[in-house]
């Protein structure tokens, strides 16, 4: 859990992550010498509970210090860990994942001071009501119920104070976490993660950022009939504050206990949502664990949180939405030339066509293959496994492979939106909704026509 007060001291700071390094190191090279003299399966299962034993420390350290740290362990937790035993795989991202979903708010005492410096005098000039409890809390900041003296409810998003300069330290720190990351997944580029979530997390810092995001996806989805972004009030934001909409609505476990029409219709909204926010305005969301929406009362689902996010390049954009045409073309040669343009090459010429393409097909398969199918965890777990755990016949050529910067929210929203529609029980033609994003593909779906009409009409783009 987190502590009341995050450690911005560079030394404190520096200390726990270097003793977090030198603790595992060490432990894990007793465990790797003694992994010698035991049989196959003792060995695997004394690595698991080494692993075991580091998500707990990884999630105890970071959790503690929020900011950067804990932000490096939500984005870890996406990972796929291949040199990790496959039954402790999960189990260990699922400790990551506390990171992002159970993290406590500091007391109100504690950032009144901060918002007071930010609104330029007292709450009561900008609110006529300010619940003092968070009803939600992250690595950066936490969430305030408010009504405005105009008698708007709202959300107030307020930065934890000193959180600014304890990111700083954690950025300069964070390459001291890259040995015992690049042991854990092997084929993971951890420069060019390190270097992608300095730039994203020195952006989330900046909450007139965020407002700007939030401002343009709210006005190119305003009006959409299934999907709605709260509007942000301007006047009461600030770079360290941010006062927004406050949405009613269903929370994802509810969503869950609905009938299964429902839960696909919601499946299919948080799909078209998110890839068409990548496809038609160039940002991709890499934040969109499902805290991060709501089922309104009128049906129309609500995004929130738009911290995390990416406006990529138009060409490498282009190259993606080609490369995927040319894995559901069966087009190897297509394929690996995408790839390498694209940077997930390091030597071209070792990689082999057909294997790229047998690769991207197993890894993309829920929405690469034609057909109805109805997703489930256990199905989601059996895909991931069958693409690149290490038993996958594509685990080696997976290895060779780089993550380029551009690629790490894309692929980050592509896994967690399956794991989404996986925990809903989602069904439908996958496929058939992503050749409308990467091969402007006919509507497939009533919504799809719907949602067509409304882009036709705002011109194509917002």
């Amino acid at each position: 859990m987190p502590s009341d007060s995050p450690a911005t001291g560079r030394t404190a700071r520096t200390a726990r992550f270097g003793g977090l390094v030198a603790g595992q190191g060490l432990r894990w090279a007793g465990t790797t010498a003694a992994n010698r003299f035991r049989s196959s399966e003792r060995a695997e299962a004394a690595t698991g509970e080494r692993t075991a034993a580091l998500a707990q420390e990884l999630v105890e350290q970071l959790g503690q210090m929020r900011g950067a740290a804990m932000k490096l362990g939500q984005v870890l937790s996406t990972v796929d860990f291949s040199a990790i035993p496959e039954g402790d795989r999960e189990a260990f991202k699922d400790t990551l994942a506390t990171l992002r979903d159970d993290v406590e708010p500091l007391p109100f005492k504690r950032m009144e001071k901060l918002m007071r410096e930010e609104l330029g005098g007292p709450l009561s000039g900008a609110f006529a009501e300010f619940e003092e409890d968070a009803f939600a809390a992250a690595s950066i900041g936490q969430v305030h119920r408010a009504v405005t003296t105009d008698g708007v409810e709202v959300a107030v998003k307020v930065q934890y104070p000193g959180v600014a300069e304890a990111v700083e330290s954690d950025l300069r720190n964070m390459q001291v976490l890259f040995p015992i990351i690049r042991r854990l997944a092997p084929g993971l580029d951890v420069k060019a993660l390190g270097a992608e979530l300095r730039e994203r997390i020195a952006e989330e810092l900046d909450y007139e950022l965020e407002a700007q995001n939030q401002r343009a996806v709210a006005r190119a989805w305003r009006g959409h009939p299934f999907v709605h972004v709260p509007e942000v009030d301007t006047a009461r934001s600030s770079r360290r504050v941010l006062v927004s909409e406050l949405l009613h609505g269903r929370r994802f476990e509810e969503v869950k206990a609905l009938d299964e029409a429902a839960r696909d219709r919601y499946g299919e909204i948080v799909f078209r949502f998110f890839f068409g926010t990548l496809t038609r305005l160039r940002r991709c969301s890499g934040d969109p664990h499902p805290g991060n929406y709501l089922l309104l009362d009128d049906g129309r689902v609500g995004f929130l949180d738009f911290g995390l996010m990416r406006v990529v390049e138009a060409g490498y954009l282009a190259s993606e939405r080609a490369l995927a045409v040319a894995v559901t073309s069966g087009d190897a040669g297509a394929v690996h030339a995408a790839m390498a343009g694209l940077g997930y090459l390091p030597r071209p010429d070792e990689f082999d066509p057909e294997a790229l393409l047998a690769q991207l097909s197993a890894a993309g398969e829920w929405y690469f293959t034609p057909g109805i199918k109805r997703l489930s965890p256990a199905l989601v777990a059996e895909s991931l496994e069958r693409s690149s755990s290490p038993r996958s016949p594509y685990f080696e050529l997976m290895r060779r492979e780089t993550l380029p910067p551009q690629s790490l929210l894309i692929r980050r929203m592509e896994s967690l939106v399956f794991t989404v529609l996986g925990e809903l029980r989602a069904g439908g033609d996958f496929a058939g909704l992503a050749r409308e994003y990467f091969a402007d593909g006919a509507p497939s779906t009533p919504l799809g026509v719907e949602d067509a009409a409304f882009w036709t009409d705002r011109g194509g783009e917002g």
